[in-house]
């Protein structure tokens, strides 16, 4: 049903430094933890959290990122700096990565999501097996836990993520999944992203609301736009995830700072929520239909 949660991304370092400030304004329980400062995932951390958060929030996941090399988000240098793919920096980003995952473990948390990088297109490539072979390193780590390692979509074209969780696959393991993120789709110029829902749609566990363009020349990203104002169709997607039995969070991604970014996620719940009543409410013919089926049965 289209009874979705509604949450944000916030930054482990925001949270053990401010608390739940932000959180309690924008007035979402639902949160992904983006934990791009490693040495932050510890166990004290971990117990901090967990008691700052109680019942009152729930984490749908951890973001990971890396603290070794540079991060270049362009086309020129990002094939070279970006997620696991750079061999110079793969191993150490990786160990970096299992300790997001331990964390995760401690906060009782089930999905870790990460940019994986440029993944080449062509399978056939040693490039392409030595960065599978560290990708399944990590689904191999991950899966003691019983914690799905994620793509957050972007860099990868949908078919070579579809072929990696399949080649995965292959190899006997079924815990490398999708952290779907619309707009870098767009962003990246890799696809459409209501296309490539068919594409991967049953691999997607997890979703960020966030919206934008194309890239309009071959060095720079494309735009990211308020929610709503991009070229993203939410409630197709959404409804297409929906025919592929998704449950996972919806997860506001707005990726400026200050006042203007909470009035712009408050604006997207309030866009999200009227696209889950218009659903819910396209729904209602075919429940009515069934509850009166199952009166004439009986």
């Amino acid at each position: 049903m289209y009874n979705l949660k509604i949450g944000i991304i916030e930054a482990i370092d925001d949270i053990l430094t401010n608390g739940t400030a932000k959180l309690d304004e924008i007035g979402l329980s639902e949160i992904q933890m983006s934990c791009w400062n490693v040495p932050l995932c510890t166990k004290e951390n971990a117990l901090k959290i967990k008691e700052m958060f109680k019942d009152k929030y729930t984490i749908s996941g951890l973001w990971g990122g890396w603290v070794v090399g540079p991060t270049v988000w362009d086309f020129v240098s990002g094939p070279q700096t970006i997620g696991l793919v750079p061999k110079e920096w793969r191993e150490e980003r990786k160990e970096g990565l299992k300790k997001v995952i331990d964390f995760a473990n401690m906060l009782n948390v089930k999905t870790v999501t990460t940019h994986m990088g440029f993944m080449p297109e062509n399978p056939s490539t040693v490039e392409y097996q030595e960065i599978l072979d560290c990708l399944y390193d990590l689904c191999s780590y991950a899966k003691q836990y019983n914690i799905d390692f994620c793509f957050e979509t972007g860099q990868e074209t949908p078919t070579t993520i579809l072929r990696a969780i399949q080649d995965i696959s292959k190899r006997g393991l079924n815990n490398l999944k999708i952290n779907l993120d619309p707009a870098n789709l767009l962003l990246y110029g890799k696809g459409n992203p209501m296309d490539a829902v068919d594409v991967f749609g049953q691999y997607v566990v997890g979703m960020h609301v966030k919206d934008g363009d194309y890239p309009t020349n071959g060095d720079n990203l494309g735009m990211e736009y308020k929610v709503g104002t991009g070229r993203v169709n939410f409630e197709y997607i959404i409804r297409k995830l929906h025919s592929f039995n998704y449950q996972g969070p919806l997860t506001i991604e707005r990726e400026i700072t200050g006042e203007q970014q909470k009035k712009d996620i408050k604006d997207t719940i309030v866009y999200l929520q009227n696209i889950l009543r218009i659903l819910l409410t396209s729904l209602l013919p075919n429940i009515l239909f069934l509850h009166l089926l199952f009166f004439l049965v009986v």
